[in-house]
């Protein structure tokens, strides 16, 4: 599909938009209200509270990445089509800045995402921190660093990183030890700029609970830093991991799809991921990060209007 394909298909989209707006004006214009049902609805009692309330919506941009990759959507696309879904929220996934960009492309994306009213949520890298020391760690902690600054620009609060993997011989408890290393490493210059760091369950040694939580323990408590909280990642009870790891969340990344006790993907249960996430009281970013299998611009609007209901 070439990117004017895909305009193509966005364009239908907000035909169907303005379509469905004029149906609905026109709908109320025939019910028309009188002056005493307005009255009446004026002094109705306010709705209840929602618990979901201080919780965001957004789009990862990983969830576009066979568009953005060949070049069939670009970063200003992806946060023009957050805005037209309704969403307060856009988190633009590191891989698909383009290649040797400099400061000015980065304001130019925040000025995108403050003139269609959207707030960029964050970012996220991919770094492996499961290194010993030397000049290959030294290079990843200069990344996290890199694009520390880099959502400083484009006004990103947070940063999803990753642990990594341990090389093949090398114990869990050593490679846990090197990952602590580069994650505090990183820290401190994340705080002096205003920047949070969340640690997602990205298999590896993050893969079970467990150890993801070790390694959040062996960092410590600091204030720039927590659980980027992927929905999709534990593959072993993952409800029950994830309400054991949600109290930590300062970013949620939600996946339409988990591992059945057989290690089979099924339909996740956003319900229950709303109600585990209100049980913490939870506040932030909640990003759809979508890898199912069905066509993208299909699937993503329809996921982002069930979880607009559930999180109203």
């Amino acid at each position: 599909m070439n990117k004017d394909t895909l305009n193509e298909r966005l364009s239908f989209s907000r035909r169907d938009m303005i379509r469905t707006g004029a149906l609905a004006a026109g709908a109320a214009a025939l019910t028309g209200f009188t002056t005493s049902k307005a009255s009446e609805l004026k002094s109705a009692p306010p709705k209840p509270e929602s618990p979901t309330k201080n919780m965001h919506l957004s789009l990862a941009a990983y969830s576009m990445r066979d568009a953005l990759t060949k070049g069939e959507m670009d970063l200003f696309g992806f946060i023009d089509w957050c805005a037209e879904m309704g969403l307060p929220g856009t988190e633009l996934t590191s891989y698909y800045f383009k290649e040797g960009f400099d400061n000015n492309y980065l304001h130019q994306l925040k000025l995108q995402a403050f003139r269609q009213g959207v707030t960029i949520s964050g970012t996220a890298v991919g770094n492996n921190f499961c290194l010993p020391p030397g000049p290959e760690r030294d290079e990843q902690i200069a990344h996290v660093k890199k694009w520390i600054d880099h959502a400083v620009e484009f006004s990103a609060p947070h940063i999803r990183i990753f642990a990594g993997r341990a090389p093949r011989e090398v114990e869990l408890q050593t490679a846990i030890g090197w990952a602590v290393d580069g994650i505090k490493e990183c820290l401190d210059y994340a705080g002096e700029k205003g920047v949070v760091l969340g640690l997602e369950n990205h298999g590896g040694i993050t893969a079970r609970v467990k150890d993801h939580l070790a390694i959040c323990d062996a960092v410590g408590e600091h204030p720039w830093f927590g659980v980027n909280l992927d929905t999709g990642n534990y593959r072993t009870n993952p409800y029950e991991e994830l309400a054991m790891a949600a109290p930590r969340s300062v970013n949620v990344q939600v996946k339409v799809e988990v591992a059945d006790k057989s290690g089979n993907s099924v339909p996740t249960d956003l319900a229950k991921i709303r109600d585990i996430l209100i049980q913490v009281n939870y506040k932030g970013w909640v990003a759809l990060e979508y890898e199912a299998k069905e066509d993208p611009l299909v699937a993503i609007p329809r996921y982002i209007k069930q979880l607009q209901e559930l999180f109203a």
